[in-house]
């Protein structure tokens, strides 16, 4: 294959990773938390061969760099539910307890295990600001959660829940779909007003039709540079196949 070959191949590998990504925002236009994320390609230079012919410019290959997150928050939906919670600070998460050490989420649908304590879908214990989890006493019903994370039964006061910032969020390592790592040298900040909304959940921030149109036309270009390689190995194979009846 000659370098138009290898610049289309590149578009095609790039293509395929944009349309993984939106098919992925589709998959969660339901899941709490979610936030859209969109790639980012580059542009790889690299100089012709000594024998190009003159006037030739440097071939451009498409490179697949990396991928952000769309920051704005989802809508709220009101759930009655109290140990549903929500954040109105946009750059707030919860801080969650698992196996693989402290992770943080937006996706407060919560509840209690047979233990008492707060935990996720996933059943890891929600943090407080002690950085234990938060557990509520057997027996307790009337759950309060205030604006900033306050929690109190009719027993008294619980504890508050932990809300914390990044610098830089888009630096955070996705587990999964709702749940975030923070990377090495990468320390959580307190929120002094995180908003806490009880009885309500974030949703995912993907529009549904937009990510369609978007889909279909990803596709569409992918279908164009299929066609451009077809051509090419055409191309190719004519050219070689001239050149043997001519020998």
């Amino acid at each position: 294959m000659d370098s138009p070959g290898y610049i289309v191949l590149s578009r095609l590998v790039s293509q395929q990773r944009a349309t993984a990504v939106t098919a992925n925002n589709i998959a969660n236009a339901d899941t709490p938390g979610f936030r859209a994320q969109r790639p980012l390609f580059g542009t790889v230079l690299e100089r012709q061969l000594a024998d190009a012919p003159p006037g030739g410019r440097d071939l451009a290959f498409a490179q697949d760099r990396a991928t952000w997150r769309e920051t704005q928050p989802g809508a709220l939906a009101r759930t009655g539910n109290p140990l549903d919670l929500a954040l109105a600070a946009p750059d707030g998460f919860f801080a969650v307890q698992t196996p693989r050490g402290e992770r943080f989420t937006r996706a407060g649908r919560f509840g209690l295990d047979g233990e008492g304590q707060v935990v996720d879908t996933d059943g890891h214990p929600v943090l407080g600001t002690d950085g234990r989890p938060v557990r509520v006493a057997a027996g307790d019903s009337r759950i309060e959660v205030t604006g900033d994370g306050g929690i109190r039964s009719e027993s008294g006061q619980i504890g508050q829940f932990r809300v914390v910032r990044f610098e830089d969020p888009q630096r955070l390592l996705a587990e999964g779909d709702r749940v975030f790592a923070a990377p090495a040298g990468m320390a959580p900040q307190p929120v002094e007003r995180p908003g806490v909304v009880q009885g309500a959940v974030e949703g995912s921030n993907v529009r549904p039709v937009i990510e369609l149109t978007r889909m279909t036309e990803e596709l569409r270009q992918f279908q164009f540079a299929a066609q451009m390689a077809e051509r090419e190995g055409e191309r190719l194979g004519s050219a070689v196949e001239r050149i043997l009846r001519r020998r």
